[in-house]
């Protein structure tokens, strides 16, 4: 008997419920969509935050260049949005430029600005020793970004080993080399002169047109640009100055003396030796001289006295 009315008290309880129901058929839906509608909303929140800009790390950011030459800084932001690039001097914390507007009064400062536009270069024309240092491109966000450069600017110079006066036998060989080790990885090309006439040189061989059995240029490209100039069977119309002359520095010299017989300095040396003996016998002779008079004088002195 109990059974029955639990199971009739049951069945109430859930006939009341599916009554409930159909009174507010869209309780559930309405609870689902507000889920819904709160979830939307988070995401519009979400996206509508704008996205911070950030550094292009991929750019070179250390810069070598040589004196008189152009200089780029290459500065690429992305998302960059309504934000601003500049370019600082950081020994002295001076303001280069702001987007493309420069606050310098040294003209050889200037922005290039690339496609697309979030790329900005710093150019510094006609590049001297004192630019070398540490630029920062810095985007005006808050807190700032930025980002460091070191510039190097080297005064790229030729050096001829040896003497700047060189003597040849006649018949003997001349041998000239030019080194540039200073300046950036590419080093130019290294033309050979005497006096104001280039001495050419093939692309295949190495040798000079105007003596193709003689003369050669030899070119090697290591941690330093070396260029050797070899001229075989030296004649006298060999002599003269001779300049090595790079495509990105200051040239060098060198006077060549093409001799026909005894070094120069042998030679001086001999006729310092001569000039010597010389005048050594000239000093003897001289004081034999005095010596005859100053006797011959004093005999005739006692003759006249004798005589008187």
């Amino acid at each position: 008997m109990q059974f029955h009315i639990w199971g009739i008290i049951l069945l109430m309880e859930i006939n009341l419920r599916i009554m409930n129901a159909k009174t507010d058929p869209y309780h559930a839906q309405r609870s689902v969509e507000g889920s819904f509608h709160d979830s939307n909303n988070i995401n519009q929140n979400f996206s509508s935050e704008p996205s911070q800009p950030y550094f292009d790390f991929s750019v070179t950011r250390n810069i070598t260049t040589r004196v008189g030459q152009t200089a780029f800084l290459h500065c690429r932001v992305e998302d960059l949005g309504d934000k601003l690039v500049s370019w600082i001097r950081k020994r002295d914390l001076h303001i280069l430029s702001t987007g493309l507007s420069t606050y310098t009064s040294d003209e050889r400062f200037q922005i290039v600005e690339h496609e697309p536009s979030e790329n900005y270069t710093l150019q510094i024309k006609f590049a001297q020793i004192r630019d070398g240092g540490i630029y920062e491109c810095q985007v005006s966000t808050e807190p700032k970004m930025s980002l460091a450069y070191r510039l190097h600017v080297v005064e790229a110079k030729a050096i001829i080993l040896g003497q700047s006066d060189l003597y040849v036998k006649m018949g003997s060989k001349i041998n000239l080399t030019c080194v540039i080790s200073q300046g950036p990885h590419d080093l130019g090309t290294i033309s050979w002169y005497r006096g104001s006439v280039r001495i050419n040189q093939t692309q295949h061989n190495d040798l000079a047109l105007p003596y193709p059995q003689r003369v050669s240029v030899e070119v090697k490209w290591t941690e330093a640009l070396t260029s050797k100039l070899k001229i075989l069977n030296a004649r006298l119309s060999d002599s003269g100055n001779y300049s090595c002359v790079p495509s990105i520095g200051e040239p060098s010299s060198v006077m060549v003396h093409v001799i026909n017989g005894e070094h120069p300095q042998a030679m001086q040396k001999s006729g310092s030796f001569k000039f010597h003996q010389l005048n050594k016998c000239y000093i003897i002779a001289f004081m034999f001289l005095t010596s005859f008079f100053i006797k011959f004088n004093l005999q005739c002195r006692i003759a006249t006295t004798l005589l008187l």
